[in-house]
C-alpha cells in the first residue's frame, strides 16, 4: 500500500515562508530565558528538554516535525515515502537525499559520512545514548556517496522517521566527535559544551547551568539568516522570574515553559510587554512510581537493576495513591485552561489517546477500602499503614517550581488520609533534569520512592517514546546513567506488544496497539499520570517570526525570528 508510511498529517513539501528581513544580523540581540537552565548541548548525552531544545539552535536533524506536526525536511532535498520511492515497498530502509552545498558552522561540508557517524556513536554499546530507542531495529547504514544515506532495518518498519528525524535526533560532525566514541563520550567537555552544527547560531560562550552566549552562523545555508547577530542564551531561575523578564519588564524576548498559576499568567500579561502562547501536544505531568529498591544502603548497581520495591510494586498500593488523587483540583489550581485532566501517558495525538481508564474522580474511601483488602493496615496504631511489616513511608522529590510544591503539599495531605507517610523533596531543575552521570539528584537517577515531572516526544507517532518503558531501557551505571525508562519498569508482556507495534502499518492498527501499550504501563505500576498540560512560553511584542511548535523543539525556527519595529 503507497500510503502505508504516512501515519499521522500530511508530509509537508516546504519549510515556512520567509521572515520579514533580507540581512544577516540586523537585528542585534535576541535574549532567551530557561528558568531550567542546560548543562549540556549533546540531545544524545541528556533527556533533558532545555538541554535539547538549546542545542536546536546549533545542530540539526535531517527532517522535523513543524508546528501542524507535519514531516519537513531540513537537510535533505525531500522527506522519503513508499510513493517517492525513498522508502523501499518491502519497508525494511529509508534513503535520505542530502540537499548539495550545506555547510558547517567551520566551512567544512556537511555529508553522509555525518550522518552515518551519529548513528553509530549513538548506538555504541558502551555510549549510554539517551536517544537510542530512535535507532531501534536499525542493522546499518549506508553511504553510497556524499549526499546519499540508507538506513537499513532488521525488519518491515512502517515508521521509519525515528533516526535523525526532530530535535532529539540532530546530526553530529563526526571530524569534531570521531574522539568521543562509547564510554569517552561524557568526557568530551569541548565537544559536548561547544558543538560544531549547521543551525543558524554557533556557541562562542558556554557556562553549565547559566548561560549561553551564540553569534550567527556565518556558514548557515540561507545567507538572509538568521536575522539576530547574537544570543543570550539565560537559564536558571524560576518560572516567576522569567515570565516577569518578558511580560512586565521586557529583559528577555522569549521565556520557555512557564509552568505558573492562570491568574499569574494574566497578571504578568497586564504588564504589556509581552504575548503568552500556549498549544497542546503530548506533554504530560506524571509521578514515576521506582519499580526498584531505592534504599540509600544499596550500591549504584544495586539500585539501578529491576528488583521489587518493598510495595509500591503491589497494585493496591499504586492504585490506591492513584485514587486519592483530585486532578480537576490540580488542573484548577496549576493549569487553568492550559491543563487537561489525564490518564493516559499518551495523550495526544487524538488517535492514541486511551478511553479505558477513569480517574478524574477523587476517591479516599475507596483508595482505604482497596488497601484493607489487601491486607495492607495500620499495625501499630501510628497512622500508618505497612505491607509484609514495612512502613508506607514514601519519599517524593521533583523539581523546584512554585506549581510543583503546591501538587506535592496537596498530594501529601491526600496520601496521608490513606495511610501513606510521605517526605517531600525538591532540587534545582537544571541538576534535576542535567543528565550528570556524577550527580546523584538527577531525575535518571531516581534515588527516591517516587518523582514528578512532565516530558514529551518529537512528532506525531509515539513509538520511539513507547519504546523508552523497555525493559534494557533503564538507565544504569554501565550506560552512563542514560535512558528513559525511569520507573526501570519491567514487563516482558510489554517488550512483546511493542516488538510488534514496530511491524505494524496503518494509523488505526498502530494507534490500538499504542493505546494499549499506554494501559499496560499506566495500570501495572510504571507511573500515575496528573495532567495533560499545555506548553505555555512567552514572547516579547517586539520579537517577530515566532511559531509555537509543540510537536518538535519550540525553538524550531529561530532562524526566522526578526525584531520587529
Amino acid at each position: 500500500m503507497k500510503t502505508k508510511t504516512l501515519l499521522l498529517g500530511a508530509i509537508a513539501t516546504a519549510a515556512m515562508a520567509p521572515a520579514a528581513f533580507a540581512e544577516r544580523g540586523s537585528d542585534g540581540n535576541v535574549s532567551i530565558i530557561y528558568w531550567q537552565a542546560p548543562s549540556i548541548l549533546n540531545p544524545f548525552l541528556s533527556g533533558g528538554t532545555k538541554d535539547v531544545e538549546s542545542a536546536s539552535m546549533i545542530i540539526e536533524p535531517l527532517a522535523r516535525y513543524n508546528e501542524n506536526g507535519e514531516l519537513v525536511p531540513w537537510l535533505v532535498e525531500e522527506i522519503p515515502t513508499t510513493d517517492n520511492g525513498g522508502v523501499s515497498a518491502d519497508l525494511t530502509s529509508i534513503t535520505w537525499k542530502i540537499t548539495p552545498g550545506i555547510l558547517w558552522s567551520d566551512g567544512t561540508e556537511f555529508t553522509s559520512a555525518d550522518v552515518k557517524f551519529t548513528a553509530d556513536y549513538c548506538m555504541d554499546p558502551e555510549g549510554g545514548c539517551a536517544q537510542l530507542t530512535k535507532f531501534d531495529g536499525v542493522t546499518s547504514i549506508d553511504t553510497p556517496d556524499d549526499y546519499t544515506v540508507t538506513v537499513n532495518f532488521e525488519g518491515p518498519t512502517p515508521f521509519p522517521y525515528g533516526p535523525f528525524v526532530g530535535g532529539e535526533s540532530p546530526i553530529l560532525q563526526a571530524a569534531q566527535f570521531a574522539d568521543c566514541m562509547g564510554a569517552k563520550a561524557p568526557e568530551c567537555t569541548e565537544q559536548n559544551f561547544y558543538p560544531i552544527g549547521t543551525g543558524p547560531f554557533t556557541v562562542t560562550d558556554f557556562r553549565p547551568n547559566d548561560v549561553i552566549q551564540m553569534a550567527a552562523n556565518e556558514n548557515y545555508r540561507d545567507p538572509a539568516k538568521p536575522a539576530f547577530a547574537t544570543v543570550t542564551f539565560k537559564g536558571g531561575g524560576d518560572a516567576t522570574a522569567a515570565g516577569r523578564a518578558v511580560m512586565e519588564t521586557g529583559e528577555f524576548d522569549y521565556a520557555w515553559n512557564l509552568q505558573l498559576a492562570p491568574d499569574v499568567i494574566a497578571q504578568m500579561e497586564a504588564g504589556g510587554k509581552g504575548t503568552p502562547v500556549a498549544g497542546f501536544g503530548p506533554l504530560v505531568e506524571r509521578i514515576m512510581l521506582n519499580n526498584t529498591n531505592p534504599d540509600p544502603a544499596l550500591g549504584p548497581d544495586d539500585r539501578a537493576v529491576v528488583r521489587p520495591h518493598p510495595f509500591l510494586g503491589d497494585p493496591a498500593v499504586y492504585k490506591a495513591m492513584s485514587m486519592a488523587i483530585d486532578r480537576p483540583l490540580l488542573v484548577e489550581i496549576g493549569y487553568g485552561k492550559a491543563g487537561k485532566v489525564s490518564c493516559n501517558w499518551i495523550p495526544a495525538p487524538a488517535a492514541y489517546n486511551s478511553t479505558s481508564l477513569s480517574c478524574d474522580t477523587q476517591d479516599i474511601v475507596g483508595a482505604n477500602a482497596m488497601l484493607d483488602a489487601a491486607g495492607i493496615v495500620d499495625t501499630d496504631g501510628d497512622g500508618i499503614r505497612e505491607k509484609d511489616g514495612v512502613p508506607l513511608k514514601i519519599l517524593y522529590q521533583t523539581s523546584t517550581n512554585a506549581v510543583r510544591q503546591d501538587f506535592q503539599a496537596l498530594i501529601k495531605q491526600w496520601w496521608s488520609e490513606i495511610g501513606i507517610e510521605t517526605e517531600l523533596r525538591n532540587i534545582n531543575a537544571s541538576v534535576f533534569f542535567g543528565g550528570d552521570p556524577a550527580s546523584p539528584d538527577t531525575f535518571q537517577k531516581f534515588y527516591a520512592d517516587v518523582e514528578m515531572y512532565a516530558n514529551t516526544f518529537n512528532g506525531t507517532d509515539p513509538q520511539s517514546y513507547l519504546g523508552n518503558m523497555l525493559c534494557d531501557k533503564a538507565p544504569s551505571p554501565a550506560s552512563q546513567w542514560q535512558g528513559e525508562n525511569i520507573s526501570r519498569f519491567c514487563m516482558e508482556e510489554y517488550d512483546a506488544l511493542y516488538a510488534q507495534l514496530t511491524q505494524t502499518a496503518g494509523i488505526e492498527a498502530r494507534s490500538e496497539i499504542g493505546k494499549k501499550l499506554n494501559d499496560m504501563a499506566v495500570m501495572n505500576g510504571a507511573m500515575i499520570p496528573l495532567v495533560h498540560r499545555g506548553r505555555l512560553s512567552a514572547h516579547a511584542n517586539s520579537l517577530g517570526g515566532v511559531v509555537l511548535n509543540v510537536w518538535d523543539s519550540e525553538l524550531w525556527n529561530v532562524a526566522d525570528w526578526y525584531r520587529m519595529e
